[in-house]
């Protein structure tokens, strides 16, 4: 069975198929390291912004991904929220903007320094 969200208590209801849900907010961060950083790097990120989020109040889980290849680590951050003032919580007033940490120089070779927000319209499925 098909279920949308609406599991969670956030700012912004909408209707979905004539029923009221409310969105939680998907935040999406990318950056690249040499391979050769990516573990260190994925250590870094566990200390700093992955502790970070799930410190913030309204922050509703994350996954962390990564891809190997051509002698590159690519890192996709995509983060769960309850609302845009949870975002905020996080990000401070420009929540489009990323946010990196002392090291982040250091590591990246690309640094995504905006991330993109979607509402999370469907979802199926456990980790």
């Amino acid at each position: 069975m098909h279920r949308y969200v609406a599991i969670y208590r956030c700012s912004r209801p909408v209707e979905v198929r004539g029923a009221v849900v409310h969105v939680v907010i998907a935040r999406v961060w990318h950056g690249v390291t040499a391979a050769a950083d990516a573990d260190t790097y994925l250590a870094y990120l566990q200390q700093t912004g992955l502790h970070e989020y799930q410190s913030t109040r309204g922050n509703r889980g994350l996954l962390a991904l990564r891809r190997i290849r051509d002698g590159r680590a690519e890192f996709l951050l995509i983060t769960l929220w309850d609302s845009e003032e949870a975002i905020r919580g996080f990000a401070g007033p420009t929540p489009e903007r990323a946010v990196f940490y002392p090291e982040d120089d250091r590591f990246l070779l690309d640094r995504g320094e905006h991330v993109d927000h979607f509402d999370l319209v469907f979802s199926s499925g456990s980790l």
